[in-house]
């Protein structure tokens, strides 16, 4: 039971807001995870999917998640987070504040020996409704996020090992287009306390919105991993980097987080 808990509580180490894994916690368990994703983009992907330099982008992302078994199916979730995003000039804009908070829950709807099939469903409010500042855009209004979620336990050789696969749809306001979302998570206990994390987190816009919001696609790459200090606290430290995209981004960074369990 330990090895399961620490396989589903790495799932809830994702970078960007794919939160939570297809497992929920045991009814009157819970955890809180605090991970700092520091991240900059030198380049951009054009709507040909090539690589061209731009102005340089930097944003620091700092969520809280929170998430408490209120019974052995429901998994109560909530998740403020900090942000600073700077951008150089022509744009020259700088934003310090609250990002998005999450209010919501995971509900467990099947589940066998090794497997369990989940919905989750989270109400995304805005830290910041200031639509005039350019490192503000796409943060300013309230977003639904609804989601299917599949886990597996399984073993490579000796090893325990899961992998968590998300389909989302995201609802979002303020001329932004929603979102199709899916994200793969497959992690592996290398070691008595080491925990190693390969995910994949993945957008495409449902067309276009506004003028300041093109059609647009993603795919990001975090190879992480996560070290139990003993049962109630563990580390994690890796990299996370844009690898595929449209109209978006070329980000690369670094990720830090620290877990405890009660």
């Amino acid at each position: 039971m330990r090895v399961r808990s620490l396989l589903a509580a790495a799932l809830v180490a994702a970078a960007g807001p794919a939160y939570g894994g297809a497992w929920t916690l045991p009814e009157g368990q819970g955890q809180l995870i605090v991970t700092a994703t520091g991240t900059q983009a030198d380049q951009s992907f054009d709507h040909d999917w090539v690589a061209h330099e731009s102005s340089r982008y930097r944003k620091l992302d700092v969520p809280a998640l929170f998430e408490y078994g209120v019974t052995k199916d429901f998994t109560a979730i909530v998740s403020p987070s900090l942000q600073h995003v700077d951008i150089a000039a022509p744009s020259d804009a700088e934003r310090t504040g609250l990002g998005y908070s999450e209010f919501g829950g995971r509900y467990r709807l099947l589940h066998g020996k090794d497997w369990v099939f989940s919905a989750q469903a989270t109400m995304r409010i805005p830290g910041t409704t200031d639509t005039a500042n350019p490192a503000a855009i796409g943060y300013t209004f309230p977003e639904f996020d609804a989601r299917a979620l599949f886990g597996t336990t399984f073993q490579v050789g000796s090893r325990p090992a899961f992998v968590d696969l998300q389909v989302a749809q995201r609802f979002r306001g303020g001329g932004a287009p929603n979102e199709f979302r899916t994200d793969g998570t497959l992690g592996l206990q290398v070691a008595k306390r080491w925990l190693l994390l390969a995910q994949t987190f993945n957008v495409v816009s449902e067309g276009s919105g506004s003028a300041l919001f093109p059609s647009y696609n993603y795919s990001k790459v975090e190879l992480s991993a996560v070290y139990a200090i003993n049962e109630q606290w563990s580390v994690q430290v890796g990299a996370i980097s844009t690898v595929l995209g449209r109209n978006a981004l070329q980000e690369n960074g670094l990720v830090f987080g620290i877990w405890r369990y009660f």
